[in-house]
This record gives structure tokens, C-alpha cells and sequence, in this order.
């Protein structure tokens, strides 16, 4: 039971944010530059402190769905805190991930855990997973590697490829609509709880303003082309600071 709520907390905290990006590919810097300017301006989102937002949704399990709430914090790509309250099974679970530079922890209940350096690791880049596609300002810093990748549609409209380089030095490729070139799709390797590794698809859509920033409400995620999480952002706001406290370890 443990072990599967484990998987369960990891999931739904990770569902609901080299050389500079393009620079030795001018294409891949104006497809980073036209999404940045669709989302609200570069000026607006690399001022941000931070962001904070809320979301609903459901995860799948053994053909079962398990609706969930959560609510999360992120800054820059190394601090994070997120908690969230679903019914699993018949089973109300509370839970909270928290990020702090390289330490990390989990809190199941009343049983918290801290990360190793592995879990943390991998909890960095499920960070950063989440932050560039609601970001793109990242993919302009030390870290990223951007390079231009093939074309397929995304939801029957035609999309462009960035293959990116992370900072852990492992890949993934984000589409973009050719149209708006806001972000529509990403696709990764991820580590779930029990070390297992997935292909995880991940689409965006239903995009609104929230002042002045587009996010994507709609997002879904398949892990090995099953159904997986499907989450809706109810809220989201970016921040001028963020408390330091917020990154603490769950009490």
C-alpha cells in the first residue's frame, strides 16, 4: 500500500514547471522566441520570482480513475513544493513534495521521508519539465541546448520540434503550433517512484490568460501511450518573491 501510494503522490505532484538556447541554430531560437512572446513577453516572465498555481484532475491506475486536487509553488528550476488531496481507491491521501536546491522530501500522511540524491535528481528534472513548457524563458539560459527537430501535427494542427539538451544532459523534444507557437506537446523519458522508466506524452491546450501570461488549462499525460493524467489549471499566477519557508521541510 505504501508503495503504491508513493506512486500515486509522485504522479499527481509531477502532472498538474550547455551554451545559451539556438545558439548554434537560428531556428531553433526564433521558434523559442515567437513561443515566449505567445505566452505574455520575455520581460514579463523573466522578472517572475516564481509561479504558483492550482488544478484538478484524475490519474489512472489499473484501468481505475482517482480524482485529485493539488496546488503548487515552483522557483527558478531547483525549488518546488506541491500538495495535493485525492480519494485513491477508497481512500482519502494527503500529500506533499518539496524541493529545496538538492535536498528534497516526501510526506505521505503523517510519514515523511527524505529524498536521496537520486530521487532528487530525478525530481529536478520533473521540475524542469513542468516550468519550460509553461515558461520557455529557461530554454534562453545556461543549461539547455535547443536544437530544431522534425514537424507532425499536434491535435490535427501542424506543430514544430525543438530536440533540448537539459541540464541533467538528458533529452526531450517540445512542439510548438506553427500558427500561435504556443507549446502543444512534449515528449520525455521519465523515472516513475519505483525506478521504472516511461516515454510520458505530454499535450497542452485550452490555453487562457491568466494577467497577462497564457497557460495551457488542459493537460494530459500518457506514460508509454497509456492513458495516464488528465489535469485542468484552474489557477495560476506568476510571482514577485516567493517566501523562503515555502521550501522547508514538510512538517
Amino acid at each position: 500500500m505504501k508503495r503504491f501510494l508513493g506512486a500515486v503522490l509522485a504522479t499527481v505532484l509531477v502532472s498538474c514547471l550547455g551554451g545559451p538556447a539556438g545558439a548554434d541554430d537560428p531556428e531553433a531560437t526564433a521558434i523559442v522566441d515567437k513561443g515566449i512572446k505567445a505566452l505574455g513577453g520575455e520581460e514579463k516572465l523573466a522578472k517572475a520570482a516564481g509561479a504558483t498555481w492550482k488544478a484538478k484532475g484524475k490519474i489512472t491506475f489499473d484501468g481505475n480513475d482517482n480524482e485529485f486536487d493539488s496546488q503548487a509553488t515552483v522557483q527558478g528550476l531547483d525549488h518546488f513544493r506541491s500538495e495535493f488531496e485525492g480519494n485513491f481507491n477508497g481512500n482519502t491521501i494527503k500529500g506533499v513534495t518539496v524541493l529545496n536546491g538538492d535536498k528534497g522530501w516526501r510526506k505521505f500522511g503523517d510519514d515523511p521521508m527524505e529524498m536521496d540524491k537520486d530521487a532528487v535528481d530525478n525530481e529536478k528534472r520533473t521540475v524542469y519539465l513542468q516550468v519550460v513548457p509553461a515558461m520557455l524563458v529557461p530554454l534562453k539560459g545556461k543549461g539547455f541546448q535547443v536544437a530544431k527537430a522534425g514537424e507532425e501535427k499536434v491535435d490535427g494542427k501542424p506543430a514544430v520540434g525543438l530536440k533540448v539538451t537539459g541540464p541533467d544532459r538528458k533529452e526531450f523534444t517540445i512542439y510548438f503550433d506553427k500558427e500561435s507557437g504556443l507549446p502543444v506537446k512534449q515528449v520525455a523519458k521519465v523515472v516513475g517512484f519505483q525506478g521504472d522508466e516511461f516515454t510520458q506524452e505530454t499535450t497542452f491546450g485550452s490555453y487562457k490568460d491568466f494577467d497577462g501570461v497564457k497557460k495551457a488549462t488542459k493537460v494530459e499525460n500518457k506514460r508509454d501511450g497509456e492513458k495516464f493524467v488528465e489535469t485542468q489549471v484552474t489557477e495560476f499566477k506568476l510571482l514577485d518573491k516567493v517566501a523562503p519557508e515555502t521550501f522547508n521541510e514538510p512538517q
